[in-house]
């Protein structure tokens, strides 16, 4: 590589350093269980445990750094989804900027706090992150801020490599990489870096179905937007990639390549059952990669898969976890027929319970079914041992006499 390249090795190191004392570095964690499920050697690289909970106060601390006292005299400004509000509001606080955040209206509210709550000024200003780019970049040419963007800036890009340089350190025998690809900033630095350092190892960038441009972008050597981003992994919906990033991603990375919403759904709880981490849509689209078979495993050595964030609000991994139950028939909910006679209901809540499934919720439905007037329905939340359990609850509570049909949760 070049002194003219944008990023190189140099940089990154340099970022790193400017980084040092604020960032953590973040543990590898090796997951037996996602290894005999997709076949190979599995290290999961824990930067949602990183201060801020992304990878993105890397990135934050770098372009600080690199604007000096100077540069960042009126204060900084940037454009975010959620992750990089919140790592810039961190690293200004730690430096005694002033900051503001402008986020999307449809931004999780978890993410808005942490923002607040963090010193910075926060405004909701559009329905997408590109939207809020624009309007924080007017606010900084208004103002006499330094803006900050979230991933095409060679600065951001050189602080977001210093994870690829901790993996070097930290998996002598490491073969393959997957890491989320938003905007492209993470994988661009963690590539530059990593293959730099040593050119076999595979660097395979995910995205997420309802949020992915880049290849499409890099089948035309330009930047091409997507019609949504509106996903589960919103950390990562950026509806267009940035000019730097795109071309470093045809530089450096080996693939880019699409896992669906529901991998996504289903490395989340994998995670959060299995390895016991709380990862964000965004950070899991690796583990979903693996799961769903867009990604294989290296033949020899280890795969490093990137959690690149664990900020979820709380009320999506609960609907998350529910889903799964569901998939797992775990949770079942049946609707059945009693006779609208007093204890009817006992009697069956009894033969549940003696059957050992959990009475969630009960509750009576007496609308939009044909009932006759003597009749009420009735429908169960229950809570089994899995699909098999579920079955035997449901013939038993049939062979009493009472009707019943499975329903979605």
């Amino acid at each position: 590589m070049t002194t003219t390249e944008p990023v190189d090795l140099e940089r990154i190191r340099a970022a790193a350093a400017a980084g040092a004392g604020i960032v953590r570095q973040t543990p590898v964690v090796s997951s037996r269980t996602l290894g005999e499920r997709v076949g190979g050697t599995i290290a999961l690289k824990a930067e949602n445990l990183q201060r801020t909970g992304s990878f993105k106060l890397r990135g934050a601390l770098a372009k600080i750094a690199a604007l000096g006292e100077e540069g960042c005299a009126g204060g900084v400004i940037a454009g975010s989804a959620g992750n990089h509000g919140q790592a810039l509001a961190y690293a200004a606080r730690a430096r005694g900027i002033a900051c503001e955040v402008f986020m999307p209206v449809t931004a999780p509210i978890s993410k808005i706090d942490a923002c607040a709550e963090l010193g910075a000024e926060v405004r909701l200003v559009g329905i997408t992150v590109d939207e809020s780019l624009r309007a924080a970049r007017a606010r900084a040419q208004e103002a006499g801020l330094a803006f900050v963007h979230p991933f095409d800036d060679p600065d951001v890009i050189a602080g977001q490599g210093g994870l690829g340089l901790e993996l070097v350190e930290q998996i002598p025998d490491l073969a393959r990489v997957l890491v989320p690809v938003g905007g492209g900033g993470l994988a661009s630095g963690v590539a530059i870096a990593i293959k730099t350092l040593r050119p076999a190892i595979e660097v395979i960038g995910v995205q997420v179905e309802r949020a992915a441009p880049f290849p499409a972008s890099l089948e035309r050597g330009v930047p091409v937007a997507v019609d949504s981003a509106l996903t589960i992994a919103d950390g990562i919906a950026v509806k267009r990639p940035g000019e730097l990033t795109l071309a470093l991603i045809g530089r450096w990375l080996d693939d880019v390549v699409v896992v669906p919403e529901d991998d996504v759904a289903e490395a989340m709880v994998v995670l959060l059952e299995r390895a016991k981490l709380v990862v964000e849509g965004a950070g899991a689209v690796g583990v979903a990669a693996l799961i769903g078979g867009r990604a294989a495993p290296a033949r020899q050595g280890t795969t490093a898969v990137i959690l690149s964030g664990g900020n979820v609000d709380s009320g999506l991994l609960a609907s998350v976890a529910r889903r799964h139950e569901s998939q797992a028939g775990r949770r079942v909910v049946l609707l059945t027929r009693l006779s609208d006679r007093p204890g009817e209901l006992g009697r069956l809540l009894v033969l549940v319970g003696e059957l050992g499934a959990n009475i969630v919720d009960v509750e009576h439905v007496r609308e939009g079914i044909d009932l006759h007037v003597r009749e009420t329905a009735v429908q169960l939340v229950l809570e089994t041992r899995g699909e098999a359990h579920a079955l035997e609850v449901q013939q038993a509570v049939e062979a009493a006499g009472y009707a019943t049909r499975t329903l979605h949760s």
